[in-house]
């Protein structure tokens, strides 16, 4: 009996040791750390690979990060969270996503005696994911499967990446630092060192034709942290330039459901005498603002900067001939505080 508990114990032991090193152990490495004879390395090898998904490669033992199952125990407000979190990934993104479905059947099945209606939500929002009404897009799920991998194993990649102007393909080497969702476009984001031009960048995951999985590795800079680089960020759009001064003007008629979110953490709100409010906020590139003011429509109106008003004046002016509106053959003055002179009487 010591002897299988000293067995369990010594394979655990190794289990830590491949996760804390992506780069692979030799049996001597291993051996050497657990002060155990190599020889033991090679009897325990049958038992590390049916159980934590361990292969051998040139003489190196690594973890299978792929099929290696995490084992997470969850409170049940904390699976209230993930379920909130596949709602809004359900129906927000528009790609079928294999793995989503399966952790959030995987987590429904968990929850089946503890909160069986909490469970069939979970398995619905799985069943949502696999319905085909979703986009089947398997070249997103293979290269972000292979992105996901680059990253835990901090392996570079080589990606095919098609330029949204020109539509040509550009090949580059990559170094994955953070992956983020953006809800608005229903996209996925991977934000890293691209070589060229060995500066950071960020590439929309659905415009990567390919993603090639490199053995040569790389280590984040211990200075990255993606919360400071998208702390002034509307979305994904970050810059190293000062951030802007957004400044609204809301009609009265909706400031209590834009009080009801915080748009944007250096947001700042100010009540007006005569009901409107004034909302401003620092954005690091404003023009990553314009779908969400257009969705209030005439309830909102931009005072700053000005080159965001003149573009948002411009639509209003564009839009209003698209629906047969006369409008004045007199341009505003940049200055206006309305958009009363685009159009006529």
């Amino acid at each position: 009996m010591e002897r299988a508990a000293n067995k369990a114990e010594r394979l655990l032991q190794i289990e830590a040791l491949l996760l804390a090193h992506p780069e692979g152990l030799t049996q001597a490495e291993i051996a050497r750390r657990l002060h155990v004879h190599r020889s033991t390395i090679y009897r325990y090898l049958p038992d590390l690979t049916k159980r934590f998904a361990v292969y051998e490669e040139d003489g190196r033992l690594y973890i299978d990060r792929s099929a290696y199952l995490v084992r997470v125990r969850l409170s049940l407000h904390e699976a209230m969270v993930l379920h909130l979190a596949a709602r809004m990934m359900a129906t927000r993104m528009d790609k079928q996503n294999p793995h989503a479905a399966a952790a959030l059947r995987k987590i429904g099945i968990a929850l089946e005696r503890l909160a069986p209606r909490i469970s069939r939500h979970l398995k619905c929002s799985a069943e949502m994911m696999e319905d085909v009404a979703q986009r089947h897009d398997p070249r997103y799920v293979q290269v972000l499967e292979t992105l996901t991998l680059a990253w835990a194993e901090e392996r570079k990649v080589r990606v095919w990446h098609r330029h949204e102007k020109t539509q040509r393909v550009y090949e580059y080497v990559f170094a994955p630092y953070f992956v983020e969702p953006y809800p608005v476009g229903q996209t996925t984001h991977v934000i890293g060192w691209r070589e060229p031009p060995g500066a950071l960048r960020t590439f929309k995951v659905e415009r990567i034709e390919r993603a090639e999985l490199l053995h040569e590795r790389y280590t984040i800079p211990d200075d990255f942290d993606p919360r400071d680089l998208l702390a002034n960020a509307w979305g994904i759009w970050y810059t190293e330039e000062e951030p802007v001064e957004v400044v609204l003007r809301f009609h009265p008629r909706v400031v209590h459901r834009v009080k009801e979110t915080r748009w944007h953490r250096s947001e700042q709100l100010e009540d007006q005498p005569d009901g409107t409010l004034i909302w401003r906020a620092r954005v690091a590139e404003p023009q990553e603002m314009v779908p969400w003011i257009r969705g209030w429509g005439a309830d909102v109106e931009v005072l700053a900067p000005q080159e965001l008003r003149e573009m948002m004046a411009g639509e209003a002016k564009a839009m209003a001939e698209i629906y047969g509106w006369h409008v004045s053959s007199t341009t505003s003055e940049a200055s206006s505080s309305t958009l009363d002179d685009f159009f006529g009487g």
